[in-house]
């Protein structure tokens, strides 16, 4: 399937492979400042590392500490992982400022809740280190990507409701039950480019484009600020 992000032959994850791209070009910049690195990623998994090219784990030099909220599942022992509960909107008690090289966060920012919460995740995102990689889909391309339904997220929210309770929507199954409808409906905020150039004004806007429409928007500050630094793609 598209979505499928288990099967590396799948187009989802290819797109995310050519994606990581530019957070390749970060670690390989901080291994040379620094030899050894350490990257926050707020919102992911063990899993998403696979994708990851192997020589950049080499001797143990890349550490990556992975954030979710309580709750959630830490990963199988990994030296190269560190698992920490934690709310990504607040971690000023968990860790102080440039705790890390790198921040990255991979479609998280659109789930965290309202705007408020939103800038407090990307405050938190530019405090913790001094390079970051932060990607989100784009309001504006036509298929809403989890609920991968075209046009559904310029719909009104009631009728958003009520598809969800009609209808199987990519991987997301029906439910009769209006509150989970809404739950669901709500627990997706996308954002436009002008939105997440506001919440990441000292990043390089990257814009992921599928036969010319634009899928995501990737914001990216590299070691010397603003992502100039960095290999243009």
């Amino acid at each position: 399937m598209f979505t499928n992000y288990e099967d590396p032959n799948s187009l989802a994850s290819r797109i995310r492979r050519r994606r990581i791209g530019p957070l390749v070009d970060l670690v390989k910049a901080a291994r040379h400042r620094y030899d050894r690195v350490r990257i926050l990623d707020i919102g992911g998994t063990k899993a998403y590392w696979t994708i990851f090219p192997n020589d950049a784990f080499s001797e143990g030099k890349v550490h990556i500490t992975l954030v979710n909220l309580p709750g959630a599942t830490a990963p199988a022992d990994d030296e190269r992982f560190a698992f920490v509960a934690a709310d990504g909107c607040d971690m000023r008690e968990r860790f102080a400022d440039r705790s890390f090289h790198i921040v990255h966060s991979n479609s998280v920012i659109e789930h965290v809740g309202d705007w408020q919460r939103m800038t407090a995740f990307a405050r938190e995102v530019r405090r913790l280190a001094p390079a970051y990689f932060v990607q989100t889909p784009n309001f504006w391309f036509p298929i809403e990507p989890h609920f991968m339904t075209p046009l559904f997220h310029w719909l009104p929210e009631p009728v958003r409701v009520g598809l969800v309770r009609r209808f199987d929507l990519g991987n997301r199954k029906r439910t009769s039950n209006l509150a989970d409808a809404v739950e669901q409906v709500e627990s997706v905020h996308l954002l436009n480019r002008k939105m997440f150039l506001f919440l990441f004004p000292d990043g390089r806007l990257v814009i992921e484009r599928i036969l010319g429409l634009p899928k995501s928007l990737i914001a990216i500050r590299g070691f010397n600020g603003g992502g100039d630094d960095l290999p243009t793609r």
